[in-house]
């Protein structure tokens, strides 16, 4: 692992006499260590020696710990978006931490939280929270000329006369998250925010993307349905720079350490909550997953919990996709709901290829998250007819998986093309996610052998 990959960290880790060591408290896990960076490339390993142990040394290797490019490993931030990843992972905690709550009111009571947009679609108080805490935290942090934001919400349906109380319940709720922003290290208002402030933050989401300059794209609640559920849902940034991602943030408040839990749906989670042991590391943490592109590494750390502070990098990891390219061996994720993906064709690919696992159907983006730790090989998404996929549904996810060491195309093999505006205008029938190129190239495969067959 190359000594450079520390660069800039005289200020922010102090030196441990000793050539190539650093001090880094509370990385990888709660035991403080020294790092000794090897200078075997080839074996790329990293030596860990507990302070309490100095005089032993292990070899730890990992696939998950592979040489980064450009990266400040000590605090999993890209050099080159280590301030906008910085707030953007900060906002993401403190907007996961808002769900959690609404989510639990939704679930515990009966009340005016969610509700119907034109389309039919489902948005709730949380939605319009997070938006525009997000887009507040954002200016505040970066300037608000400096801000142009991509965003799933408006404010059409709060500003209605007859939506008073639940333009209450949005401006309540974004106060009291905002309360709680030095305990996610970002700075609070002075006073709390007015109603038109709160509906200002909103209606700041107004960019309609292109290929030309900076913006963020943001889907503050992705999933609502499974939200709304008790299921999985995710809270989704991205930065997106001349029409290309540049860094995402995916905060997943449900996602289980163990993956085959994810296929339990809606309440059942709360459930095996109450039987698993409050020790447990098993069930319900909730994570949030970020990288920048060009890294070469997406990071994990976990979601704060109860008033604890956070402490940058908050025990981040390096998360890696898995390295399985039998299709026999390999689990695929698809959308939950039949109107947001062909199951039948999925079914039929998998049949041709030979996926033999049952498919892991999941709510959100939360799909992304679980190729880029590793917990399964394959999403594919194959829409109907006339629909067009939103930017803000797929920017942060992809960039996640490809810096992770996975691929994200079209189903014709192309990058996807966030330079269109709002939407993934020219995408080639579908999306696939994979964990590799072997695994990509036969679903590409497949499909052109059984496009014309479909109803699709």
């Amino acid at each position: 692992m190359p000594l450079n990959c520390s660069i800039s960290l005289a200020t922010k880790v102090p030196h441990i006499l000793g050539q190539g060591r650093r001090y880094a408290p509370n990385h990888f896990g709660k035991t403080s260590c020294f790092l000794t960076y090897s200078r075997n490339y080839q074996n790329k390993s990293l030596q860990i020696v507990s302070l309490s142990k100095l005089n032993q040394t292990q070899n730890y290797t990992s696939s998950i710990m592979e040489e980064p490019k450009s990266l400040d490993l000590l605090s999993g931030k890209p050099e080159k978006y280590s301030k906008e990843i910085d707030i953007a992972v900060r906002a993401v905690q403190m907007a996961c931490s808002l769900c959690q709550k609404v989510q639990d009111s939704i679930i515990s009571k009966s009340n005016n939280q969610v509700q119907s947009k034109d389309d039919n679609s489902l948005v709730t108080v949380a939605d319009w929270s997070v938006q525009a805490t997000v887009s507040w935290i954002l200016c505040e942090s970066l300037g608000s000329r400096n801000v142009s934001i991509v965003a799933e919400e408006d404010v059409e349906t709060l500003s209605k006369t007859h939506k008073a109380g639940l333009l209450e319940a949005v401006v309540q709720t974004v106060n009291e998250c905002l309360a709680e922003a030095p305990r996610f290290g970002l700075n609070a208002p002075g006073v709390a925010l007015t109603t038109s402030e709160v509906l200002e933050a909103i209606s700041h989401c107004n960019s309609s993307g292109g290929p030309i300059g900076r913006f963020w794209a943001l889907d503050p609640v992705d999933g609502t349905l499974g939200f709304v559920r008790g299921d999985q849902y995710a809270v989704a940034l991205a930065l997106i720079e001349e029409g290309e991602v540049v860094l995402g943030v995916l905060g997943c408040p449900n996602y289980p350490m163990r993956k085959e839990w994810l296929n339990y749906h809606h309440r059942y989670h709360r459930i095996i909550s109450k039987l698993t042991p409050p020790t447990s590391e098993s069930w319900d943490k909730g994570c949030v997953i970020y990288a920048g592109k060009g890294s070469g590494e997406a990071w994990m750390q976990p979601l704060l919990q109860g008033n604890k502070k956070l402490v940058w990098p908050n025990s981040a990891r390096p998360v890696r996709v898995s390295s399985i390219n039998n299709p026999a061996l390999a689990t695929f994720c698809e959308p939950v709901e039949k109107a947001n993906s062909s199951h039948s064709f999925t079914a039929g690919l998998a049949h041709s290829m030979g996926l033999r696992m049952q498919p892991l159907r999941v709510y959100s983006m939360v799909k992304y998250a679980a190729i880029a730790r590793g917990d399964a090989e394959i999403f594919m998404k194959f829409a109907r007819a006339g629909y067009k996929e939103k930017i803000w549904d797929h920017a942060a996810g992809a960039v996640i998986i490809q810096e992770a060491g996975g691929v994200v195309t079209d189903a014709g093999g192309r990058p996807l093309d966030f330079s269109k505006g709002m939407y993934l205008d020219g995408l080639d029938r579908g999306i696939i996610a994979c964990a590799g190129p072997v695994l990509h190239d036969k679903i590409v495969e497949a499909v052109d052998a059984s496009w014309n067959s479909s109803s699709l």
